[in-house]
């Protein structure tokens, strides 16, 4: 059996759009683009889901505790070895206002985590995982209460597309760009969560671009 994580934030989690819930709402299993993998791959796979909501790649939230997404990288990796593959899709609320970063400090942190996954794996296991990025989902239209929080936020996403297509040929790993089929929610200016129909191109994409790294 082969052993896929796949790391991530809320859209990892499942977080369901939904601006008129007082806390999240999370899409069953089934719904979820690791579910839809899971299904897809069957049981010569194990496919395991590491969401958090607000996860970013390296940065520690002063307004949200234990988010830092390097900080808890290594032991995740040490607790799931051996692993084959890890999916990594980090970077949207790295686009927070509070954070000030550019769009090239962003594909920089996701670098970072790539090198982490790469050289941290050979203590934990005897060889390295395969390495798949998945660029932050494109922003959508963004409520009024929710676009002073992501000032440039759907210019810089499109940024880091373009910027990871370049990082995955320098660096050698693989890139599934989102953008290419997915939108994130318009739902009452929900921009950052993934409607059901995009969790499911989602994980059939995934499904697809593991069966070619596997060959």
């Amino acid at each position: 059996m082969k052993t896929i994580l796949c790391y991530g934030a809320s859209n990892t989690w499942g977080y369901k759009p939904d601006p008129s819930a007082v806390l999240p709402i999370r899409y069953s299993y089934k719904q979820r683009w690791t579910g839809i993998l899971q299904s897809k791959l069957g049981d010569e796979f194990l496919v395991i889901e590491e969401g958090l909501n607000s996860r970013t790649t390296v940065i520690d939230d002063p307004l949200n505790d234990d988010r830092n997404g390097k900080a808890y990288l290594k032991p995740c990796l040490e607790s799931h070895a051996p692993l084959d593959f890890v999916a990594l899709m980090l970077g949207t609320n790295d686009l927070k206002v509070r954070f000030g970063l550019s769009a090239s400090e962003i594909v920089y942190a996701i670098e970072t985590l790539v090198q982490v996954i790469r050289t941290h794996s050979l203590i934990a296991q005897t060889y390295v995982p395969k390495v798949l990025v998945l660029s932050p989902p494109p922003v959508g239209k963004l409520s009024k209460e929710e676009e002073p929080m992501f000032v440039g936020a759907k210019e810089k996403s499109q940024e880091i597309s373009k910027m990871l297509k370049i990082s995955a040929v320098t660096y050698k790993y693989d890139l599934l760009d989102t953008h290419e089929f997915i939108s994130s929610s318009d739902l009452e200016g929900d921009g950052i969560h993934l409607p059901e129909e995009s969790h499911k191109k989602l994980g059939l994409a995934v499904f697809e671009k593991i069966l070619e790294m596997s060959k």
